[in-house]
């Protein structure tokens, strides 16, 4: 084997040691092999450009397959074209009011409940024939009610339900419907109605009191605490035998992840719990400091260690920051774009705008389309291939290229102005957690397969 001919792409391929051994996460399909220690003698070699002939050639000739070695001249990946929208999940954005004031909202066309737009009946009707529309061939779809606080319009959301149970019913297809909600207005009928309907809930809730009410207040500027927590005891004690979920927002001063997930947790009684670090919001004031953002990934990694744990033991804590990852590794994901906002995602706003997701809604950013006019798949298919197909920058050499895919749209807007860009500012910690996260995932498959078999759908 003449090393000359041969290149090693180390864009392809990252080596993690994990209880002792060496693995090779597999960039380009996201597969995870365990080294041999004649496949490390030949990795050793070439990444010391030393000859390789004399080396087992079944391990090179494989090496060549899964592009770890390759041509100098090797042919650049096929763009991708984007031409059909098969959009699953449908977020409604039933009200842009609420009946908070959350200091850190990004949500741009927020109201108070008085002044709110409110969606109509035949906006969220032709927004659900549109959707089918463009989807037909699924076996099962999604409604994700959005506002604003979507419980300040139920009675839109009970003609929804009404509407698409049948519509969907006939059919013979399955609908699901689900909520983020500031859990401030439910009460015993709301949410006996909603758990009837098996409208999934997440709970917006920022920890304990004191770190809670620091930014989610009411008009009047009272902490919205004590209002939450007694709501959220009642939907638990009727959704108890169902996942409600508490999405957490990270600002600047709420960042003690180990004592938020306690409480939220076991003082609380969720089952699943997402933090959202907030690093690009357009209130500066909010944004994470670089050092509370490294702070904030080195606690989720503690976390990480108790979702580990139980996952061994055949549990499932409810972490859904590394859940999330790790079925993305399970599944050999390979993402171009970063979620599936404008694929297999939309959003419409209470006007009947078409969204690219829920945080553009009332953005200066262009709508790709109306609900009058339909869905605009010229510009949505421009937008999303400039995405995809993006051979500039760092992301084309990072090893978590497939399973970030440059980040956040609405991120990138936010920082840079243009949605178009990938993320950059947070890539170092990103990168050390999405290695965390693959360490994790050998740690369970080691010692308990049938965690995935249980857990991840």
């Amino acid at each position: 084997m003449n090393n000359k001919k041969y290149n090693l792409l180390r864009i392809n391929y990252n080596i993690l040691e994990v209880d002792g051994k060496k693995y090779m996460f597999h960039i380009p399909s996201s597969s995870i092999f365990e080294l041999s220690a004649e496949s490390l003698l030949v990795l050793n070699k070439l990444e010391n450009d030393e000859d390789i002939e004399s080396c087992n050639s079944e391990i090179i000739e494989e090496f060549i397959d899964m592009e770890i070695i390759g041509s100098f001249f090797k042919q650049k990946e096929k763009d991708v074209k984007i031409e059909n929208f098969p959009a699953k999940a449908l977020i409604l954005n039933v009200t842009s009011g609420c009946n908070l004031s959350c200091t850190y909202c990004y949500k741009e066309d927020l109201t108070s409940l008085k002044n709110s737009g409110q969606m109509t009946f035949e906006i969220a009707k032709d927004a659900i024939d549109m959707f089918f529309k463009e989807s037909p061939y699924l076996k099962e779809y999604s409604i994700t009610f959005f506002g604003g606080e979507p419980i300040s319009n139920l009675p839109l959301i009970k003609e929804i339900i009404s509407y698409a149970n049948s519509f969907f019913g006939e059919k013979g297809l399955k609908i699901g419907y689900s909520m983020t909600t500031n859990a401030t207005l439910l009460t015993k009928s709301i949410i006996e109605y909603l758990y009837e309907n098996r409208v999934d809930i997440t709970v917006s809730m920022d920890g304990p009191e004191a770190l809670h009410n620091k930014t989610r207040v009411f008009e009047n500027g009272k902490g919205s605490y004590e209002k939450v927590a007694k709501n959220v005891a009642l939907l638990l004690s009727i959704y108890k035998d169902r996942v409600v979920a508490a999405r957490v927002t990270l600002t600047r001063g709420v960042t003690d992840i180990l004592k938020i997930w306690d409480h939220l947790k076991n003082d609380i009684g969720f089952k699943e719990i997402g933090f959202a670090p907030v690093t690009s919001g357009e209130k500066e004031f909010f944004n994470l400091s670089v050092f509370e953002q490294q702070k904030v990934f080195e606690e989720f990694k503690i976390l990480g260690e108790h979702y580990i744990q139980n996952a061994i033991n055949g549990k499932l804590n409810g972490f859904s920051n590394l859940h999330r990852t790790v079925i993305d590794i399970h599944e050999g994901r390979k993402k171009k774009l970063p979620c599936g906002a404008g694929v297999g995602l939309l959003s419409v706003s209470y006007k009947g705008d078409i969204d690219l997701c829920h945080r553009f809604t009332g953005s200066d950013f262009q709508s790709f389309g109306n609900i009058e006019q339909g869905l605009d798949k010229p510009a949505l298919s421009k937008f999303l291939e400039k995405r995809a197909n993006e051979k500039d920058g760092s992301c084309q050499t990072c090893r978590v290229r497939y399973l970030c895919a440059g980040g956040c749209y609405h991120e990138s807007y936010i920082k840079s102005g243009n949605p178009e860009n990938s993320v950059s500012h947070y890539c170092d910690d990103l990168r050390s957690w999405i290695d965390y996260a693959i360490t994790a995932y050998i740690r369970i498959k080691n010692s308990n397969p049938d965690f995935f078999n249980k857990f991840i759908k």
